[in-house]
């Protein structure tokens, strides 16, 4: 078994956007995709947005694109980057991907640039695990329980 990385993935959100929703969102479930093989893997997916977003929100921003953004999206993937022990860059054109990845080198973080590179990670795994059915149920108690 590999040992658990937390891993930021990084790739663009905002950028070649306009600053569109609808085109933040499509860029968001890009990310995401990565998200079930890196845990099916044993890892721990990270995305900077999943923390920015709710900060935003929380400090009464519009969203990504209200003038505090500025200062909050960078310095999240910054602040996460101290506890993340990996980055997976995917491609794409990011001012903010490209911070991360040189900021991960800088503190000699390992940098992926494909899924299949993540230790644990590899394309008959990802077949595998992706094709898994996962069953909820609750408990008496309302309790949510999770089998595979």
């Amino acid at each position: 078994m590999t040992d658990s990385l937390m891993i930021l993935i990084a790739g663009p959100y905002a950028s070649g956007t306009n600053g569109d929703p609808e085109s933040m969102r499509r860029n968001l479930d890009r990310l995401e995709e990565a998200a079930w093989p890196l845990f099916a893997a044993g890892h721990i997916p990270m995305i900077g947005e999943w923390v920015a977003l709710p900060v935003l929100s929380s400090a009464g921003a519009s969203g990504p694109t209200d003038p505090l953004a500025k200062d909050v999206m960078y310095p999240v993937a910054h602040r996460l980057l101290q506890r993340c022990d990996a980055v997976l860059r995917l491609p794409g054109e990011s001012r903010g991907a490209d911070q991360d990845v040189a900021i991960a080198r800088e503190r000699g973080i390992p940098v992926y640039t494909a899924l299949d590179e993540v230790p644990g990670v590899d394309t008959v795994g990802r077949v595998a695990a992706s094709s898994r059915v996962i069953n909820s149920s609750q408990d008496s108690r309302g309790i949510d329980s999770i089998s595979a």
